[in-house]
């Protein structure tokens, strides 16, 4: 597991600002931060990616270069997940892209609707699941669930901004294919409406208004 803010780097600045309830106030500057660590933890994700030798000629000489082997595919949770989403794809800007739309339906018991799902074949292929918050973990399960209709991926890679600690562990109970998480900020708890505390509120309210 690689867990972001465990190391000093200025990527604490830009989680230090997803959760600050002023700066938050600035639509703009929210879905920003959340587009940067979306890039960063991306760029941890390609060092643990296969490479092959690449020959590559310069206007001066011919130079050998480690290239990705295969392209990711990158799939995307509605409607949080979409500036999370861009950095990602900023940095793997010739990957295929899905896109899944989940919602909670808040209640007495957690549940997960899935209303929309876009994902190209996925057979043998390593899945990058992005969403900036991972609280329960049963949005992730469902969606993976979901998407094995379009194959069934070698890896999944599944990366978050913010994530607690129930989630992780319900994922590791539950998921049965090879996976490895990449978090920004891994935070304390759950509170009893499955909120992460301390968290940052609702990252779809924050980045594009409330919904009713």
């Amino acid at each position: 597991m690689f867990i972001l803010n465990q190391n000093n780097s200025i990527a604490n600045q830009f989680l230090a600002e997803l959760r600050n309830i002023h700066i938050q106030k600035d639509r703009l500057r929210f879905r920003k931060n959340l587009e940067r660590v979306g890039e960063i933890l991306a760029y941890e994700v390609s060092k643990g990616l296969s490479y092959a030798p690449s020959t590559i000629t310069s206007p001066l000489a011919e130079v050998e270069t480690p290239l990705l082997k295969e392209q990711p595919v990158i799939i995307a949770v509605l409607r949080a997940a979409v500036p999370f989403y861009q950095g990602v794809l900023n940095f793997f800007d010739q990957a295929d892209s899905g896109f899944i739309g989940a919602y909670r339906k808040e209640g007495d018991n957690i549940e997960i609707s899935l209303n929309y799902l876009a994902a190209p074949d996925l057979t043998g292929k390593t899945v990058i699941m992005v969403d900036p918050m991972l609280a329960t973990g049963k949005s992730f399960l469902k969606s993976i669930d979901a998407l094995k209709g379009h194959g069934q991926p070698k890896q999944i890679e599944i990366l978050s901004a913010f994530a607690a600690p129930e989630g992780l562990e319900y994922i590791k109970e539950n998921l049965g294919l090879p996976y490895r998480f990449w978090i920004g900020a891994l935070d304390e708890k759950l509170n009893q409406q499955s909120y992460i505390v301390p968290g940052l509120g609702d990252a779809g309210d924050l980045a594009f208004g409330p919904k009713i």
